[in-house]
């Protein structure tokens, strides 16, 4: 799923999970705020996985500002 891989298998997993599950959310959105909010999920998501995972997080952290979020 997901094009950028860090090289940590335990990252790398989260992110792919997380990318499913934000595709297949944002395939069932009827208005621009779900899809949004599916954003949001997905990236706090990844976020959350970085964080636990000593990697990178500027991306995520990135995303979540243009959403309107402050990580």
């Amino acid at each position: 799923m997901s094009q950028v891989q860090t090289g940590d298998l335990v990252q790398d997993e989260a992110v792919n999970a997380s990318e499913g599950v934000y595709q297949v959310n944002v395939a069932a959105c009827d208005c621009q705020g779900d899809a949004n909010a599916a954003s949001i999920t997905h990236y706090t998501t990844c976020l959350a996985a970085a964080l636990a995972n000593n990697c990178g997080s500027d991306t995520f952290r990135s995303a979540l500002r243009s959403l309107g979020q402050y990580a």
